[in-house]
């Protein structure tokens, strides 16, 4: 979450003050989603952090996995299943998520609030490290069409390439908070979570194996497709 200050201007036909921001103004739109209210609140009653995915990038992950018919899709990076919900709500009929988390609580937390929202039976949750869990589901022969990178930074580019070898032809990779609230356009900033998110957002603007693209809202969405063979 931003946090930041909604500057807002008077709508000249109804005098309603209406949010000035791009984001906000949009985000205004759409009615509050209570459940994924009640998953926000669940991570602040914890004491865990807010940075869940934002709204706009909850609605256009369930889009996404919705448009594309997912069956089977791979997050990396739970925290209290707010992302989850939304991409379990794309699934097609019979779909499953398999959700990674490093951090037992966290685990416990997402998966209640998956089995709240309505999905328990659809969601497996992997516990411990996620390097380790994808060499698993490797070893497994498990493949996904969507997947969601939302977890610790200095290894984008590593769950990135597991991505692409756990995808199926013309799967669909999204990645969150790729600008890192602007560390990644400082010059200045050269810690190992900046040059790793750097790279990552240089593979996924260049690699041959993907068709990519970044979204600049928020704190940056990086979108990619596999190519197929």
């Amino acid at each position: 979450m931003t946090g930041r200050k909604i500057r807002k201007v008077k709508d000249k036909r109804n005098e309603d003050a209406l949010p000035a921001e791009p984001e906000a103004y949009f985000e205004s739109l759409f009615p509050q989603d209570p459940e994924l209210e009640r998953i926000a609140e669940t991570i602040r009653e914890r004491g865990m952090p807010e940075i869940s995915v934002e709204p706009a990038y909850g609605r256009l992950l369930t889009m996404l996995a919705a448009s594309i018919g997912a069956a089977a899709a791979l997050e990396i990076g739970a925290l209290g299943g707010y992302s989850g919900v939304c991409l379990a709500r794309g699934l097609a009929p019979g779909g499953k998520l398999t959700s990674l988390e490093l951090k037992p609580e966290y685990a416990e937390l997402a998966q209640a609030n998956l089995a709240a929202a309505g999905f328990g039976d659809r969601v497996e949750m992997l516990v411990g490290s996620a390097a380790e869990s994808l060499k698993k589901l490797a070893a497994e022969g498990r493949t996904f069409d969507f997947f969601f990178i939302d977890a610790d930074k200095e290894n984008y580019p590593l769950y990135l390439e597991w991505a692409i070898r756990l995808a199926r032809p013309g799967a669909l990779i999204a990645a969150d908070n790729t600008l890192l609230r602007g560390r990644t356009l400082n010059p200045d900033k050269t810690g190992p979570a900046v040059r790793a998110v750097r790279e990552f957002n240089r593979i996924i603007a260049r690699d041959e194996r993907l068709i990519g693209t970044h979204l600049p809202s928020f704190d940056g969405l990086a979108l990619a497709t596999v190519k197929r063979a």
